[in-house]
């Protein structure tokens, strides 16, 4: 896949920067509200009858602060975190090696938590329920099982796909929370306290400018605030005016809505080559040169959020805000 400067997956360097302004507890967190306050109050309840906190479920789309939610848990919980992913845990004795390792009250953190193998996902129900696990010694003949304890801990799987988790799994986690895109407001507190941090000036209305084209997902919003201070360094003062800010989001070609140039490839082989659809996401995404699943995680969430591509029983299709947005004529047909 072509990266993005507006993709919502974390890629290299960025990676790192990510970590370095993360949130570290709830009074840092910015947005989320309502999880944030049920969260509170569970982590609470756990603390005072001394307990684990039960097992939870972040899911939705990506660059939303699933795995910041998950650190800012175990360190209100006073407890240590343990991160590992889905397509990491190949086999049950990759699990059962990370689950023995945990100490009492432990969180275990599993992003892609839908990509578990299904014989890792089997391994997974004991240890969850009932703090213990089931592992089979030898082989053949001489095979024999073995029921390992385990401590008390919390599993906290998060998820771009909660449809994809089995019943079984999600029926398990006590706690289900959806986080949801954010608003224009937060994400500009959100630049504008990345932007402390990283020792940049920058004016309100640049950091609001940026907000308005990062797809209502933080980690968009902080990935073009450090392209934008690219630009503040090299071609500027060093700091962000509205009128920089504006002229360096055009460079990297993210317009008004946060689109870039791949969505509006997306859009236009639709209106051009399907007539605006409806068309099957394998006909568009052959079109285009990119994975159907792609399309499906990367591309389509936001582009449904904000009203320009709908899903129909025959295919996809883009809505007359399309047109209007790319300054082109809206066929009778629509």
């Amino acid at each position: 896949m072509e990266e993005r400067v507006v993709s919502q997956a974390a890629y290299g360097e960025d990676d790192h920067a990510e970590s370095s302004i993360r949130p570290l507890d709830f009074d840092q967190y910015i947005g989320q509200e309502k999880v944030k306050k049920n969260l509170e109050v569970f982590i609470e309840a756990a603390k005072m009858r001394e307990e684990s906190l039960d097992h939870v479920l972040l899911y939705g789309p990506p660059g939303l602060g699933k795995t910041t939610l998950a650190m800012i848990i175990a360190n209100e919980m006073g407890v240590n975190i343990r991160t590992t992913s889905g397509p990491a845990i190949e086999r049950p004795g990759d699990l059962a090696a990370v689950l023995t390792a945990l100490e009492p009250g432990d969180v275990l953190f599993i992003d892609e938590i839908h990509r578990l193998p299904r014989s890792v996902e089997e391994v997974l129900y004991p240890a969850m329920e009932d703090f213990c696990i089931d592992i089979i010694i030898g082989k053949e003949s001489t095979a024999r099982s073995v029921r390992l304890d385990l401590p008390p801990f919390t599993l906290i799987g998060a998820t771009t796909r909660a449809g994809m988790l089995s019943s079984p799994l999600r029926d398990r986690f006590g706690v289900h929370s959806r986080l949801e895109y954010y608003k224009e407001e937060e994400l500009s507190k959100i630049v504008a306290r990345s932007g402390e941090l990283m020792g940049v000036v920058m004016e309100e209305k640049a950091a609001m400018e940026m907000a308005r084209r990062s797809r209502g997902t933080p980690r968009v919003a902080n990935r073009l605030l450090r392209r934008v201070r690219d630009f503040a360094q090299v071609e500027g003062s060093g700091e962000i005016s509205i009128e920089l800010a504006d002229s360096a989001l055009e460079n990297l070609q993210v317009d008004r809505l946060g689109l870039d140039e791949i969505d509006h490839k997306l859009l236009r082989s639709i209106i051009e080559k399907f007539r605006g659809g409806p068309v099957g996401v394998e006909a568009v995404a052959a079109t285009i040169g990119e994975e159907a699943n792609t399309l499906e995680d990367v591309y389509e969430p936001y582009l449904m959020q904000i009203g320009f591509l709908v899903r129909t029983p025959r295919g996809r299709r883009v809505t007359p805000l399309v047109y209007e947005h790319l300054h082109m004529e809206v066929p009778d047909n629509e």
